[in-house]
């Protein structure tokens, strides 16, 4: 756990440089970068010079950016007059109860698909392999459009845009995680065929255990390793795809704050945005290397 957390706070290093050096290496004046499309006075700009450090050496300024990132300031957005941090705390919400509601969709159909298609016929496997294909190979956002088409603009079962209510949530949800569900069936039934060939599966028949216990008691926890292993790519996937999901159906959250930063030159937001997701990605690994711990526990010796 501590070569995990060092790990961790590199990536975070990592990643709080490259945004810095964005920031440098971007055409033209870094106070003209800062200040964006925003209100331009020269008050504005000698806080910016202050609140940055760029009266002082490089060095100075980029110990000073980490040394207020440590601190959770994340800076000011001179276009929006905020404070980045809570730019984001007023959009957090909506955007991880729609990741939370993709990825719990995507497992699901995901555990379903396999357990029903997993050691079967090949009508069965085929039938599900084209489904997952298809699922994988669409764009999540072309996949919500076709929802929307059908649920909303012709059945009319669930609202167009806006995030009031649990119905708002179902087609971006789905949208998101059918991808998902698409990749993480695979490697579910992949990993249930074979552990069912295993071993201690032929000992556990001859034992008289049901096919259904074997699944359920013993193949599935070995399936969930290589399943867990993706956990950290559908994260990056659902969090990549919230972008554009949030803007085709008209939800807050923090890919429309990220698209409105990118299109405006927002940088501060920008650079936040960035930062949060690394924070994610490396809070979800460290929790991985638990869940491998108490999924296998031979990983443990």
């Amino acid at each position: 756990m501590i070569k995990r957390l060092g790990t961790g706070l590199a990536v975070l290093w990592a990643a709080a440089t490259a945004s810095y050096l964005a920031l440098l290496l971007a055409p033209g004046d870094t106070v003209d970068i800062l200040v964006g499309e925003g209100p331009d006075t020269p008050e504005i700009r000698a806080k910016i010079i202050t609140e940055w450090g760029l009266d002082r050496p490089e060095v100075i300024q980029y110990v000073s950016y980490l040394w207020r990132l440590v601190h959770g300031d994340l800076g000011r957005s001179y276009q929006l007059q905020r404070g980045v941090g809570e730019i984001l705390l007023t959009q957090v919400g909506p955007t991880a109860q729609l990741t939370l509601a993709a990825a719990g969709t995507g497992v699901t159909l995901a555990a379903l698909i396999a357990l029903v298609t997993g050691g079967r016929g090949r009508l069965a496997r085929g039938t599900a392999s084209a489904a997952e294909l298809v699922a994988v190979s669409v764009p999540p956002f072309l996949i919500g459009i076709v929802l929307l088409s059908v649920f909303s603009f012709t059945l009319g079962w669930f609202p167009v845009s806006g995030a009031a209510g649990p119905q708002a949530l179902v087609l971006p949800a789905l949208a998101l995680g059918l991808p998902v569900a698409g990749v993480l069936g695979q490697v579910l039934r992949g990993g249930l065929e074979r552990a069912l060939e295993q071993p201690f599966a032929v000992t556990a028949r001859a034992r008289g255990l049901t096919e259904r216990a074997l699944v359920a008691r013993h193949a599935l926890r070995h399936a969930l390793i290589p399943a867990v292993t993706l956990a950290g790519w559908f994260t990056g996937t659902l969090l990549g795809g919230a972008v554009i999901t949030e803007v085709l159906f008209g939800r807050p959250g923090l890919g429309r704050v990220a698209m409105d930063a990118v299109t405006g030159r927002d940088m501060p937001v920008v650079m936040a945005v960035v930062l949060l997701s690394a924070v994610v990605y490396v809070t979800i690994s460290t929790v991985l290397d638990l869940a491998y711990r108490a999924i296998d526990p031979r990983i443990r010796g």
